[in-house]
């Protein structure tokens, strides 16, 4: 294998947790150095701070991956002998680069929330919030029959042709193509100022809208006429939602009392609030990681017996009580959860380690 650069990183990254999966306004990507280098660690973060810092240096990790934007809102000033400015500075100086992955890494499959859901052992899980529509486009390409089978692996190779769990899907028409190339051209069939007549096959396939520049690069590439013909056109029907938070069942009813312990136990820390009646029982569960007051009726709305979030305001609380609705708030850093979600997935690609941090960046005790 070889050491992937930071480029060929983040590009895989993002077929993962593609940017456009982001919230409106989420500060995302890279923020801090650059990714036209080799990399051979990733340090994998909740926050970035300066023992996180300390942490990637001893490391040797020039990338750090985090899920919360160190950057989040607009800095008026860099000034080195402040916090924020010290840390800008440590990372500059010893050539590390920091890129971050919120919302995208929060609604994507298989990112912050389905870890949640997976860690509390919820099944038949669904979106609680539809944020995103994924919009399907259909093309259509014409190709000498002598290169369609070519065609075909390098559009499927690109991303198209994926149905739910079925990949390299199309669909053939044949036909009879004609064209005159013009004296400028250089035809790969036929000659100049004479019509061509030739056997054509009509490749079809389907393809999510955000991949479609990657695919017609894929299929110039590799289609053998120096100006391909094709269409594109956008379907009606669509994939899939995508969204904030997850709803599930357990395999058994509990107490909200038991359900509070397994959330717990699951998620690693010492204490959770709860509203509601420990006593009342709990099967169906409403998930979403960091500050998910927003969702509370959301989670109501959807049969939630119990919510399980971080952040909770007092008022909020107050809130879901009249609703009738059960929380456990284990506070904001369960979505340190990811650090070894992402280096599971992201590890064993290229000759380069993708390593969970092992500092703790929870700001609160409990005494």
């Amino acid at each position: 294998m070889k050491t992937p650069n930071g480029f060929e990183i983040i590009e895989q990254f993002e077929k993962w947790a593609p940017k456009y999966l982001a919230l409106e306004d989420d500060p995302i990507g890279l923020q801090i150095g650059t990714l036209n280098k080799k990399v051979a660690r990733v340090l994998v973060t909740l926050d970035v701070n300066e023992a996180v810092a300390d942490e990637a240096i001893e490391k040797g990790a020039n990338l750090i991956i985090c899920h919360h934007p160190p950057l989040f809102r607009p800095a008026k000033t860099i000034r080195t002998d402040q916090p924020q400015g010290a840390l800008l500075e440590k990372l500059i100086k010893h050539d590390i680069a920091v890129y971050a992955a919120h919302t995208n890494l929060d609604v994507a499959e298989g990112g912050v929330n389905d870890l949640l859901a997976d860690a509390l052992g919820l099944q038949e899980t669904e979106v609680l919030v539809p944020t995103y529509e994924e919009e399907l486009v259909k093309l259509g390409v014409f190709v000498p029959e002598s290169h369609e089978e070519t065609l075909r692996e390098a559009l499927g190779k690109a991303g198209a042709g994926t149905i739910g769990d079925y990949e390299f899907c199309s669909y053939t028409l044949s036909g009879t193509g004609r064209f005159r190339p013009t004296e400028e051209a250089d035809p790969y069939l036929g000659e100049a100022g004479k019509l061509e007549v030739t056997h054509e096959s009509k490749v079809e396939v389907v393809l999510r809208k955000h991949d479609t520049d990657r695919v017609v690069k894929a299929m110039i590439a590799a289609h053998p006429y120096e100006e391909p013909a094709y269409d594109i056109f956008t379907l009606a029907n669509r994939e899939k939602f995508m969204g904030i938070g997850r709803i599930g069942v357990l395999d058994k009813e509990m107490t909200l009392g038991e359900f509070t312990d397994h959330v717990k136990r699951q998620l690693d820390v010492p204490a959770a609030r709860v509203v509601g009646d420990l006593s009342a029982k709990v099967r169906k569960v409403a998930v979403s990681g960091g500050d998910g007051n927003k969702f509370v009726s959301a989670a109501k709305f959807a049969g939630a017996d119990v919510y399980v979030t971080g952040d909770l305001y007092f008022h909020t609380a107050q809130d879901a009580q009249a609703l009738g609705l059960s929380v456990v708030d284990p506070g904001h850093h369960i979505e340190q959860i990811m650090k070894k979600g992402v280096a599971d997935r992201m590890n064993g690609i290229w000759d380069c380690e993708f390593i969970p941090s092992g500092i703790s960046t929870e700001p609160f005790q409990f005494r």
